[in-house]
């Protein structure tokens, strides 16, 4: 089902972030809408997901009817844009090229935002006693233990003599996040799609 509201692009949106000071960067709302619309809590909505980008009582103050209305329309082009992907089974962490030391310490801390603060805690939706089946907890366990790895090679980026073998490890993680998210989509979402088309 094609989406009502056009993504207007990462440019234009990170610019919209930016004008409303909003402190979460792009790639982890991507991934915090993904595991949002992956979450097993029914009574998540979306705008609970948009409150959450900014600390409680730093929300923008939207000054008009019609600020409000595009505001929410933005984001919702972005929540359908994630959905899609969600539905075809293509959430992914962004491709990184660059590979100096600075952009890769960069790289693994921006990675375990996006992992933790992106999927991990779109998925949970405020909650952290969900009924889930085992496997399915196994997985998001395993998720959250791939977030400190990246964490762990943020700090080993600066005196590791051989950077082939760190950007080796950096993308082997990547896959098996990747694989990860994959899993509990194919497992867990898919079946249940239909209930995602409202």
């Amino acid at each position: 089902m094609q989406s009502q509201n056009k993504y207007i692009g990462d440019d234009k949106f990170a610019n919209m972030l930016k004008h409303y000071e909003c402190p979460t960067p792009l790639e982890v709302i991507k991934l915090r809408f993904a595991g949002a619309v992956c979450s097993p809590n029914l009574d998540l909505r979306p705008t609970d997901v948009i409150s959450s980008l900014w600390p409680k009582g730093k929300e923008p103050r939207l000054e008009t009817k019609e600020e409000a209305e595009l505001f929410f329309k933005f984001f919702m082009a972005l929540w359908d844009e994630m959905l899609e992907k969600v539905k075809l089974n293509k959430v992914t962490l962004p491709i990184f090229k660059k590979e100096d030391r600075a952009s890769l310490t960069e790289l693994c801390n921006a990675r375990f935002e996006q992992v933790e603060q992106g999927y991990i805690e779109g998925f949970w939706g405020g909650w952290q006693d969900l009924k889930l089946p085992a496997y399915i907890v196994e997985m998001i366990n395993s998720l959250s233990e791939l977030a400190s790895l990246y964490q762990t090679l943020a700090s080993r980026v600066a005196k590791e003599n051989n950077l082939k073998n760190l950007i080796d490890v950096i993308r082997h993680t990547d896959k098996m996040v990747n694989r990860s998210i994959a899993f509990i989509i194919e497992n867990m979402v898919l079946p249940k799609i239909e209930s995602l088309n409202q």
